[in-house]
Parts: structure tokens; sequence; C-alpha cells
């Protein structure tokens, strides 16, 4: 097995990696709020992708059993499940962060972190 051909039968692997540290780098750099809840989901995006790269079968069939060819390969359909319940926990973090974001936007006039971190740093000095 070659270099190449191991690199092109993992590609859904490496795929999800970069995805991840794509978000992860963005969220880790970005001082903007929208933009770090914009890294979040392209880390969730990585994650879903690697559930469904484990739940692949090469030649594999959908999971509909066939009582008259028991010698079928099927495909894994707990991470297609488990995909679901992570489609949904993500969207509720990125609704419940932007609302957080708005009301950060209403109380300090802004939304970039170092810039609300002085604000709440100069208003404990004048408490």
């Amino acid at each position: 097995m070659s270099f190449l051909q191991s690199i092109i039968e993992h590609i859904n692997y490496l795929g999800a990696m970069a995805l991840f540290t794509i978000g992860l780098y963005t969220v880790v750099t970005h001082s903007n709020l929208i933009k770090r809840i914009i890294g979040i989901n392209i880390m969730g995006t990585g994650i879903f992708l690697f559930f469904i790269a484990i739940g692949n079968v090469t030649g594999g069939q959908p999971p509909i059993v066939d009582p008259s060819n028991p010698d079928v390969i099927y495909i894994n359909p707990v991470p297609s499940v488990l995909i679901l319940t992570g489609i949904v926990v993500v969207v509720s973090i990125t609704v419940y962060s932007l609302s957080l974001v708005i009301r950060i936007y209403e109380t300090y006039g802004t939304i970039d972190h170092d810039e609300i971190a002085k604000l709440v740093s100069e208003e404990q000095k004048n408490d």
C-alpha cells in the first residue's frame, strides 16, 4: 500500500481533523465573539464528519435487513443517530451564544472580547 493510497483511503479523517483544527484556530485567535461562534460551528462540523467516517463501511449497504441475503455487510447506523443529537446540541449552543452576544452588545456597545475585558476592568476599578 503506497502512502498516497493510504491518504486517499483516510481522506475523511484528514478532512475532519482539518475542519476541527480550523475551528479551534478561529476560536483561539479571534477576539470577535461572532467569529468565535463560527469557529465553534466549524469544530462541530469536523466532529460530525469524523463520526460519519467512522460509521462508513466500504461496500456496505444501508441497514435495511434483507432476510433473503444474510451475508450483506451493513453500515453502522449508530454514528448517524449520534449526529442528529449533535446537530441539535450545536444549533442550541449557537442560538444561546448569539443571544448572549446580543445582550453583551446592548450592555457594552461592542462584541470584541478585548474591549469588553477593558471595560469590565475599568468598571471594577471604579467600584
